[in-house]
């Protein structure tokens, strides 16, 4: 379950990739090991274990109050990702796209997304569903904070792309971001990927929803949720930037999603 010395930086790299520092990981970085000073990969902030667990500490308690304070959520996703991140980039390795997603190190940005193109898709497609959840969410895909605090440049692509498609969970789910929504996806996503941080979101963030979500919750959506995600395949494996004109309902039956249960979240 070591991450081990990463030798990404002897891959090469795509025009799009994460930009790698020419010396490899500090042995035994990450998880478990003693971290040396000298950052990663750029924008890396390298910390001790104990500046690891102040800091899970304070961005869970900052994250469970206001829900909504993404920088938060991401600090509290890296500082306890140390044992999913492993497993994950693993199923990544084992997969072949998965395999050539880690190569090739895609972004999804809106400068690597040619939205006009993705407008004009027929209804249906994933890049067009894409598209009217950005608009009618109002969110973009550029407020995904940078991965800093994990210690090895190939996880810290890892949880970077699981925040990149995380609106793509919810295109596929049929999921708005609403506090119901958010956490029908954090249930989806805690047993995709067993990150500490989905599982919280899980488990605490139903506590902000009124009696008859909570009904609608228990019975029909976390079930379904954890149906899904148990059947599916890993999220993580999917080139999304090359399915763009594939229909949402078979790219759902390709990975292992059921459809959404007919309720309004």
């Amino acid at each position: 379950r070591e991450a081990g010395p990463s030798n990404c930086g002897k891959r090469r790299q795509s025009a799009r990739a994460l930009p790698a520092l020419p010396h490899p990981a500090a042995p035994g970085a990450y998880p478990g090991g003693q971290v040396g000073r000298v950052p990663l990969y750029p924008g890396h902030i390298p910390t001790s274990p104990l500046q690891k667990a102040l800091l899970a500490a304070g961005s869970a308690c900052v994250a469970l109050w206001d829900p909504y304070r993404h920088d938060m959520v991401a600090v509290l996703g890296e500082t306890t990702g140390c044992l999913a991140l492993p497993k994950l980039r693993d199923r990544m390795r084992n997969d072949p796209e998965g395999y050539r997603i880690l190569q090739e190190r895609p972004r999804i940005r809106l400068s690597t997304l040619d939205m006009a193109r993705l407008r004009g898709l027929p209804d249906g497609t994933l890049g067009r569903e894409y598209v009217r959840f950005l608009e009618d969410n109002k969110v973009s895909p550029d407020t995904r904070m940078p991965a800093k605090f994990v210690d090895d440049e190939e996880l810290a692509y890892v949880i970077q792309r699981y925040r990149e498609v995380h609106d793509l969970m919810h295109t596929l789910l049929g999921m708005p971001t609403n506090m119901l929504g958010e956490v029908v996806v954090k249930w989806f996503e805690a047993v995709q990927t067993g990150l500490p941080m989905c599982v919280l979101g899980a488990a605490f963030g139903p506590i902000r929803l009124n009696a008859r979500k909570l009904q609608v919750l228990a019975t029909e959506l976390v079930p379904w949720a954890v149906r899904s995600g148990r059947n599916a395949s890993c999220v993580l494996n999917v080139y999304y930037e090359q399915r763009w004109e594939q229909s949402v309902e078979s790219l759902r039956e390709e990975i292992g999603i059921f459809p959404p249960p007919a309720v309004r979240v």
